[in-house]
């Protein structure tokens, strides 16, 4: 099907996720009952409105600097579509922004997923795709987009399909719960990145790429082998530095028999507790503690 020129009005509602889960570093995600909703509506009047209450109210940009606009236009870009003259957006946000639980990724998969579904086109693989081009990495994005477990891949067939991004769905054991642990503090993705090694020796690689394999395993069918699953060696110790606090959360948890992580960049920490343990799954009182879930499907459209 062909695009049109966007117009109308849609809404788009959008899961937080978590990245990593410890060893499947910028592959592995897991979507979170938190959700960004927005409205895109094409108007008469020229120019942008962008209105945002939630989370970030007041301090992202309500211009063309807003990231769900910039996807967007990003969208639009790929479609070879003109950018309508006149758009309004309604933003409200439930996804804490810069805590490692994914807003950036919601944002970016609205932005596409608006810009798709106003010029009549939106379709889940070509979104999947192009948010996490975007976003730069597939973990986060692809959660949001399908909801559940996600082991997310760059396509290595030739041709037009050359590059892609490509994602399982894995089903998520129903003993599995998600507890977060939010700290006041924020951490932005990119300085957690800059902490990163440029190599990593190939003996943790090996033993990081089997707990990645265990993982998969103990989401889906064997909750009981949590915990030494969500060991890792690629990223979390290389960045304990920028997110201190939390990584001492991380240690005093796994010292205590819970499968606890850092989620996504951090500085929020994740468990993964079964439904007989999460209630001992506890941090003092400086940290918001959430049970999200795990929502069964992500993005979802609606043309109002």
């Amino acid at each position: 099907m062909s695009p049109a020129m966007p117009h109308g009005s849609v809404r788009v509602r959008v899961p937080a996720s978590s990245a990593n889960l410890g060893p499947g570093f910028d592959s592995i995600g897991l979507a979170l009952g938190l959700w960004d909703e927005y409205v895109a509506e094409v108007t008469d009047e020229p120019g942008l409105v962008v209105e945002v209450s939630g989370e970030g109210a007041g301090e992202v940009p309500t211009d063309e600097r807003h990231l769900v606009y910039r996807s967007m236009l990003a969208g639009w870009a790929d479609l070879g579509v003109e950018t309508p003259r006149g758009l309004r957006l309604t933003a409200v946000n439930g996804v804490p922004h810069g805590r490692g639980l994914g807003s950036s990724a919601t944002a970016i998969v609205a932005g596409v997923a608006a810009a798709l579904a106003l010029a009549d086109v939106f379709d889940p693989e070509r979104l999947n795709h192009l948010a996490a081009r975007q976003e730069g990495h597939p973990d986060n994005s692809s959660a949001s987009v399908h909801g559940g477990l996600t082991v997310s891949w760059t396509s290595d067939d030739e041709g037009l399909d050359a590059g892609r991004t490509r994602t399982a769905c894995i089903p998520v054991h129903p003993d599995v719960i998600p507890v977060v642990f939010v700290p006041h503090e924020r951490l932005a993705t990119e300085v957690a990145r800059k902490a990163l090694p440029a190599t990593v020796p190939h003996r943790e690689a090996a033993l990081n790429s089997g707990r990645a394999a265990l993982l998969i395993e103990a989401v889906s069918r064997r909750p009981d082998l949590l915990l030494p699953a969500t060991r890792e060696w690629l990223h979390q110790e290389a960045r304990r530095p920028a997110f201190a606090a939390s990584m001492d959360l991380v240690d005093e948890l796994r010292a205590g028999g819970h499968a606890a992580v850092i989620s996504g960049a951090g500085p929020s920490v994740l468990v993964l507790a079964t439904s007989d343990r999460v209630e001992r799954v506890v941090a003092d009182l400086s940290w918001r503690r959430l049970l999200p879930g795990i929502p069964a499907y992500g993005a979802t459209v609606t043309r109002l």
